[in-house]
């Protein structure tokens, strides 16, 4: 369970603010992010209430589908339209959360009520609501609108890391450091080279998490996947036309086949998170290290009230790579559980795996949602100190470029021993401007 946007409204990646829904705060627990502090102020997008505004709006989409092909008259849309709006502002989500318990879901609660409120509108549309779906189609579309939208956030966020780390790297292409291997120093390198790497990393990262989020699909299949209701309701050709028409109301992918139990969509994008917070788990684990006192080759990027100890004055604690480390170690295990859950998705609806399946993918979401605006931060004031570089590449001594004189019978100086690191570097910068200009246009 995580925090609700409408006890605490957020900013999205954009600057604008994000509340999905409205009404009473929900009773009973509700996770304000108190133990998971990486999230405070990014997870409003998978909040409790972003649940049932995804909810409500799959219910929406799918009437709108049933207007686009001619199978109910636009006056349903209009009044599904209003009704749903006036739910959504007066949803008290604990209550609906309470009622969800009997049936197992949420959507069987929320049907009766968006029923309820259409028809206090216009009965005969009252009667469009949710024809034919089943409550799968309705949580996963769900599932899937939350996926596309965590996904172009933090694809935003990714966008600043990058920018600013090709920044940095440029300043630091020549910069000399001690490589290390093993946690032991080894032969040079350039703290250019070193972002770089870490450039490359979220570049394919990022790649990787929009092909997985863009082929997330609705779901629509009936009660056990075949369509049936929509046949007996619209006919054959409209029953197979009625998906696509759904997908495109929605902004999302149609599928090939209803996937209840087919859960590639969803681990796919679970992979895709994941691989996004081992990119950015390397970056903070690396600067952790280097701002050791012993190293002080990085320094985070100070903020009133940020880094301190609680016993230790005299402490400046890298605490963004500290956040954004907790996210990437917890990352593994929740993909595993999406696996987890897809392998055991058996029959024509898993009878548990499914639902396993929900609050892994949204803490996963809120994760990658939280670490990624951080590692932003993070970059976008990360400073590299060369001096300490160099008195950490002279402890070593000509011992730091021992493989050169095993290989060559001579030692140069330790900066003419960086092979290709300065021209890596360059090389990654064009790609960050050819990426650059293929967004432009």
């Amino acid at each position: 369970m995580t925090s609700d946007s409408r006890a605490r409204a957020r900013p999205s990646s954009s600057g604008s603010e994000v509340v999905p829904g409205a009404g009473p705060e929900p009773t009973g627990f509700a996770d304000v992010g108190l133990l998971t502090p990486v999230a405070v102020g990014h997870d409003a997008l998978v909040s409790d209430a972003a649940v049932a505004s995804a909810l409500i709006e799959a219910e929406r989409g799918l009437v709108r589908a049933a207007v686009a092909l001619g199978l109910a008259p636009a006056s349903v849309a209009a009044a599904v339209e209003r009704g749903a709006g006036e739910l959504e502002r007066a949803l008290d989500v604990g209550a609906l959360a309470a009622a969800s318990v009997g049936g197992g879901n949420p959507v069987i609660p929320l049907v009766a009520q968006l029923r309820d409120a259409v028809e206090a509108i216009d009965a005969h549309a009252a009667s469009w609501v949710h024809r034919g779906a089943t409550s799968q189609d309705i949580v996963d579309t769900a599932l899937a609108l939350l996926v596309e939208r965590a996904c172009a956030a933090v694809c935003v966020d990714l966008g600043r890391v990058i920018a600013a780390l090709a920044a940095l790297a440029a300043e630091h292409r020549d910069t000399v450091a001690v490589a290390r291997t093993l946690g032991q120093h080894a032969t040079p390198t350039t703290w250019g080279f070193r972002i770089a790497g870490w450039i490359a990393a979220v570049r394919a990262a990022r790649a990787e998490l929009r092909a997985a989020c863009d082929a997330v699909p609705v779901q629509l299949g009936g009660a056990s996947g075949t369509l049936a209701s929509f046949v007996a309701l619209y006919g054959e050709d409209a029953a197979r036309r009625l998906p696509a028409a759904f997908a495109h109301e929605l902004g999302l992918t149609a599928p090939e086949l209803p996937w209840h139990v087919a859960r590639r969509p969803i681990t796919r994008v679970g992979d895709g998170f994941t691989t996004v917070l081992d990119a950015l788990g390397v970056i903070a684990s690396d600067v952790a290290l280097a701002s050791r006192t012993e190293v002080g080759e990085a320094v985070e990027p100070a903020a009133p009230g940020r880094g301190g100890s609680s016993a230790m004055p005299h402490k400046r604690n890298p605490v963004l790579s500290v956040l954004i480390r907790s996210s990437a170690l917890r990352a593994p295990g929740l993909a595993a559980d999406l696996h987890r859950a897809a392998a055991l998705a058996v029959d024509e609806r898993p009878d548990g795996a499914w639902h396993s399946e929900w609050p892994a993918l949204r803490e996963l979401l809120r994760s990658a949602l939280g670490a990624a605006a951080t590692a932003a931060e993070l970059a976008e004031g990360l400073t590299i100190d060369a001096e300490r570089a160099a008195a950490n590449l002279a402890l070593t001594g000509d011992a730091v470029v021992s493989e050169q004189k095993k290989l060559t019978g001579a030692a140069g100086a330790p900066e003419a021993y960086t092979g290709l690191a300065g021209a890596y570097v360059d090389q990654i910068l064009a790609a960050v401007r050819r990426d650059h200009s293929q967004e432009d246009t």
